[in-house]
């Protein structure tokens, strides 16, 4: 048989036998045709590069850190949170997006992932949300202490940077104190219950002794090769920073208990502000990349799954043998001595344990891993009271930093054992360590590739992580697999409870029932957690969104491939563009799975 595309052939070739001249006229207008496209394939090639260097530089004016790190620097300085700079940045990022849009059907993965980023951006800068600079659990207030208190040095200049840095904290606070002030002024004010966290973590931060601030960390170690009288310099100029920034600490504190807290909102949902509900859409958009998403639709998916997946809870429970209701079944598991520890060691050491399990199961699951390690460490004192129950910390390679899987060790009695393996696979590996270092190492890429972070994506993976932490065996007791689903039930209540204040107007008691009633979350966890919903309004959306995703994606993949089916093959296509829409996430996985099908296919075929 002779092929459509020789039968085709065949008639190009006897058209130009009957009139060759037409043919030759013909054949030289492809030619000039194919020198334009060429010519304009590459002015377009051109201006995404050009585009992309622009954003890497316009980056790096808005952020002082990754400034300083692209000259092998440290900091010496905060970002710039004045409204004149955020006028100047919220201009350069209108232009950015104009362009980058005039692209149409011109537009890379580079410059898909640029657009969706300017847009939160530019939306973010409109919308003027550093008049509320922090969540409850995290903001301006804690900045200066966690990142100085993780830093390494290296030499006498990285010291002076840091010692700067310090000088810096007291007009850092002032800028934010006067961007609060115009939240005042304008109705735009945080909350009472996350304003109270941050004046409980302030209250330890302003005054104490100057050698146990965690400001004075990097100075307890200096490096090798510092002479005597340097380290005397430098240890003495850090003291005096330090002191002035408590200082700053004590001003911070009585701006918020003498002039802001009377202030507050008395309203947890952003939706009571002026043009809350504009805000809150735009905070949806943007943590689940799903720009078309309502707060109705993820309040409903909220819901079924809630629904989902206390139905298998309940199957768990009938598996422990317990006489008992779900209510309390649920004290059980609070309350039980069984399932805590005494010490932080303690805690630590059991992460730790789990951590090393979970990275011996890696290469069943993925084909590649990440150079970069991580360690397990305690979430610092003097922000811990409030902080959530872990968090992941990156590390970076150019600076000797490893990635830090942090612990909360306050409060013992409210962290239990049961969790701590979903915990761990969430944090660490197979999640967000393995994840973002995946991302830091990219090759090739625009700078702000390794460095974007979409909630959806980075939450969806970690949530998803915990999932295939069950694959790989870790939840080897019934109870583990109740903390399992009970982490993610807690994911699920966050869309009811995050939509419920910030956009249906509930109470905050309204919101902590669904955690309270079909989850066995510690009451400190919970509390701590709906505080920080409030403060962050829609953040929380993202680890349901993005997990629902990525396990549909591999569900499609399965049904599609069959016995062909790799789990290492897919989890490596997941990660190896690093953090994604979800969108973009799911045409490349559709794209993956038509080119196997069809490879498959032509197996089939020519097979005897």
């Amino acid at each position: 048989m002779v092929s459509r595309g020789t039968i085709l052939l065949l008639v190009w070739l006897g058209a130009g036998m009957l009139c060759g001249g037409a043919v030759h006229a013909q054949a030289q207008s492809v030619q000039t045709g194919h020198a334009d496209i060429a010519a304009e394939n590459s002015a377009i090639s051109a201006e995404i590069e050009q585009l992309l260097a622009d954003y890497d530089a316009f980056r790096l004016k808005i952020d002082p850190s990754e400034a300083a790190r692209a000259k092998g620097q440290l900091p010496t300085g905060w970002p710039d949170v004045t409204p004149a700079h955020r006028q100047d940045v919220l201009a350069e990022a209108r232009a950015l997006l104009t362009r980058t849009q005039a692209l149409g059907v011109h537009h890379t993965l580079d410059t898909n992932i640029l657009e969706v980023i300017l847009i939160s951006q530019v939306k973010h800068l409109e919308q003027d949300t550093l008049r509320i600079p922090f969540t409850g659990d995290s903001g301006f207030h804690g900045e200066p202490a966690f990142v100085i208190g993780r830093t390494r040095l290296r030499n006498v200049e990285d010291a002076d940077a840091v010692i700067a840095r310090i000088d810096a904290i007291p007009a850092y606070f002032d800028d934010n104190i006067a961007n609060m002030r115009r939240g005042i002024a304008t109705g735009f004010v945080a909350h009472t219950d996350p304003l109270d966290t941050v004046i409980a973590q302030l209250a330890d931060m302003q005054s104490g002794d100057v050698a146990s601030s965690p400001l004075y960390a990097p100075f307890r170690a200096l490096p090798a090769g510092i002479d005597a009288s340097t380290a005397i310099r430098l240890r003495s100029e850090a003291s005096a920073a330090i002191a002035r920034g408590q200082a700053a600490y004590s001003a911070l504190y009585r701006f918020f208990t003498e002039e802001y807290r009377s202030k507050a909102r008395p309203t947890p949902g952003i939706f009571s502000t002026p043009k809350g509900r504009e805000i809150y859409r735009a905070a949806v958009a943007q943590h689940t990349t799903r720009p078309d998403l309502t707060p109705e639709r993820v309040h409903e998916i909220g819901l079924s799954e809630v629904a989902r997946i206390r139905t298998e809870m309940e199957e768990v429970i009938a598996q422990t043998g317990f006489d008992g209701s779900f209510a309390e079944f649920l004290a059980f598991l609070r309350t039980d001595p069984q399932f805590y520890v005494t010490t932080p060691e303690a805690l630590l050491a059991e992460a730790a344990v789990l951590s090393k399990r979970l990275d011996a199961t890696l290469p069943r699951f993925f084909g590649k891993l990440p150079r970069l390690p991580y360690g397990v460490s305690p979430v610092p004192a003097d922000i811990a009271p409030g902080y959530t129950t872990a968090r992941y910390a990156s590390g970076d390679a150019e600076t000797g930093r490893a990635g830090t899987y942090l612990i909360n060790t306050y409060r013992l009695d409210q962290r239990p054992l049961y969790e701590l393996p979903a915990l761990t696979a969430h944090e660490a590996v197979p999640g967000h360590h393995l994840q973002i270092a995946l991302a830091q190492e990219l090759e090739d890429v625009p700078e702000f590739r390794r460095n974007y972070y979409a909630t959806a994506f980075g939450e969806g993976w970690g949530l998803y992580a915990e999932r295939l932490a069950g694959e790989a065996g870790l939840y080897d007791t019934p109870y583990k697999r109740f903390g399992a689903l009970s982490y993610e039930m807690w994911r699920a209540c966050r869309l009811v409870a995050d939509t419920g204040l910030h956009w249906y107007g509930w109470s905050r008691e309204k919101a902590e029932s669904c955690f309270r009633e079909n989850s066995a979350l510690a009451e400190l966890n919970i509390q701590t957690e709906v505080t920080r919903y409030i403060g962050w309004p829609g953040q929380a959306l993202g680890y349901k969104i993005g997990e629902i995703t990525i396990r549909s994606l591999r569900a499609e993949a399965e049904d599609a491939l069959g016995a062909a089916f790799d789990i290492r093959d897919f989890h490596d296509l997941v990660l190896e563009e690093g953090a994604l829409p979800l969108s973009l996430l799911e045409a490349r996985v559709y794209d993956w799975i038509e080119g196997e099908v069809e490879a498959l296919e032509a197996e089939a075929r020519t097979a005897p």
